[in-house]
């Protein structure tokens, strides 16, 4: 299984403009559009783990962070993305 690692600094300064109430939703969009992008995958094959959603959701739905750091890896077989934090 050929496998592509990747460590992206995604901004997520486009949250703050949306409504209070939908910033951390959108925050998970976006960060699912940013890697099907970059990873050249469609955005139903990107996997985000649940350590990611936790630290986007860590302060709640209306300030979720400007930036996060995360490794994306690519499985070429299935056409998939899997979003996980940096160790």
């Amino acid at each position: 299984m050929a496998e592509k690692e990747m460590i992206y600094n995604i901004p997520l300064r486009k949250v703050k403009f949306v409504s209070r109430k939908r910033r951390a939703n959108y925050a998970i969009k976006l960060v699912r559009l940013f890697i099907s992008r970059h990873m050249k995958v469609p955005v139903e094959n990107v996997w985000i783990d649940n350590r990611v959603n936790e630290l986007i959701w860590k302060r709640g739905i209306q300030k979720p962070p400007s930036k996060i750091t995360v490794k994306a890896i690519k499985f070429e077989e299935e056409n998939t993305a899997e979003v996980l934090l940096p160790e």
